[in-house]
């Protein structure tokens, strides 16, 4: 593996900067590195290398106002956004060869910022929790070739944790950031809604899907939220970016004082392994001098809310499609956005009030503790060959994204959480933490985070090649 690729986005950025290498010699590494390890994975099946090129040879000096956070940073995209003269998808046979002209909102604050966008990462068709589409087929985990990478950013994680890229996107709606990243040993940030502004595919007032960072470190992370926050005009929930910069954020001492843990949000199923693995790194918070309680917000009712908002959602998207392209939409697709044609007013009306009391119940909670802490998914990585769960530890899973309800209640709070990598299963496949915070807390969290990074002491572990 090339020493390049074993390095940090925040140590390789400095590198460009200082001139010791150039954009051209990532862009080297990171092409030699998809080559030697993607045909095992199938993370990044779309490559922009031309176009990578020709925005390493545009680039303006490291040392001039415009080199901005990433100066020539090779990243990864997600195939749900559109990079500009490259093919994006969104996981569907509708849309396979589909070129948009213009990068979105999300990805070109990325690239004014000296990110080189060198491919799409594969993801599930249109939504879901497991990577695998018509067009580009499965992503497989580097942890174990036989299980899932999560989804819906799937092919970013997987990209990270092998080495392939220092910096990836994701997008969050029910969880889509944060378990590919606990199913992978990377970590994720889902920010509040508007700290990233969205591209105009996305519903502009729907404060469920947002728009995220992800990388190896707490600190590549915050790095690269940097380069993504900021407003823009055509997101009406986005705001400017903080005067001090999130990286910044991270030399300011501190430490949590007082957080909860939850092995299951009093609501959910999570398999005895992972509640069992969560338990046990959250005493090592304990045993750092953390205070840790059990005293959690109130989340009943939240998931059916969760799933009454998320089908209104696709409903509002995706109808058109629909009527037009039935036959070419996954099954549950289909069944999601149909959901939302029969939503009632007054199931509309009881998900509102659910979402508002748990807001609610959630600034009770901030009053006298500074963190939530609970599993980033329900179980381990489970095999590639299943389409979806159907039963944890014996527990049906009636839809077919109830398995990461763990997650999708979290983002019916609003709050930033990061997905933090915190153990190992018997077997050896990742497991990750959610750590929620307080709204327009992003740099506490992250700066915090790092503490608890630390006492994990596993971001060391990657990147890796993939294990058979």
């Amino acid at each position: 593996m090339n020493e390049l690729c074993k390095k940090s986005a925040v140590q390789v950025v400095r590198l460009l900067k200082s001139g010791e290498v150039s954009p051209e010699d990532l862009l080297d590494a990171a092409f030699a590195r998809i080559e030697a390890v993607d045909a095992q994975i199938n993370a990044l099946p779309i490559l922009c290398f031309e176009r990578a090129r020709k925005q390493a040879r545009n680039l303006k000096k490291p040392d001039s106002p415009e080199a901005g956070y990433l100066y020539g940073l090779p990243i990864a995209v997600k195939d749900y956004n559109d990079v500009g003269g490259v093919r994006t998808t969104y996981g569907s046979p509708i849309y396979r060869e589909h070129v948009p002209g213009v990068s979105d909102a999300t990805v070109a604050r990325l690239e004014a910022n000296g990110a080189i966008p060198i491919a799409k990462s594969n993801v599930p068709e249109w939504a879901g929790g497991h990577t695998f589409n018509p067009v580009f087929g499965t992503t497989l985990n580097p942890w174990n070739l036989n299980m899932s990478v999560g989804g819906s950013s799937g092919g970013s994680a997987a990209a990270l944790a092998t080495g392939m890229v220092w910096l990836a996107t994701g997008n969050d709606l029910g969880g889509s950031l944060r378990i590919p990243a606990s199913f992978n040993g990377v970590v994720g940030l889902r920010p509040g809604p508007g700290v990233v502004a969205r591209g105009k595919r996305l519903q502009p007032f729907d404060s469920l899907w947002v728009e995220g960072p992800m990388g190896r470190s707490v600190a590549d992370v915050a790095l690269m939220l940097d380069a993504q926050a900021g407003h823009d005009l055509g997101d009406p929930f986005s705001f400017p970016s903080p005067e001090r910069s999130y990286s910044e954020t991270l030399n300011s001492s501190g430490c949590p004082k007082r957080i909860a843990f939850s092995r299951d949000l009093g609501v959910v199923h999570v398999s005895k392994q992972i509640a069992g693995i969560a338990e046990t790194s959250v005493l090592k918070l304990h045993d750092a001098g953390i205070e840790v309680t059990e005293e959690i917000p109130d989340f009943n009712g939240v998931l059916e809310a969760f799933q009454t908002l998320r089908a209104i959602l696709l409903g509002s998207m995706m109808g058109p499609l629909l009527e037009k392209h039935r036959s070419q939409i996954a099954p549950e697709i289909v069944d999601n956005v149909e959901r939302g044609f029969s939503v009632t007013p007054e199931l509309l009306f009881e998900a509102e009030r659910i979402r508002w009391r748990l807001f609610q119940s959630m600034m009770d909670f901030f009053e006298t503790h500074d963190y939530l802490i609970c599993p980033a998914a329900s179980i381990a990585p489970f095999s590639v060959e299943q389409r979806y769960v159907k039963e944890i530890d014996g527990f049906p899973c009636e839809t077919y994204i109830d398995w990461f309800s763990i997650t999708f209640a979290v983002t019916m709070t609003s709050c930033p959480v990061i997905s933090l990598p915190c153990g190992f299963t018997e077997s050896g496949l990742p497991v990750g933490l959610q750590v929620v915070g307080r709204p327009r807390s992003e740099g506490a969290l992250l700066r915090d985070s790092t503490r608890l990074e630390e006492l994990f002491g596993l971001k060391d572990r990657l990147p890796i090649d993939p294990v058979g």
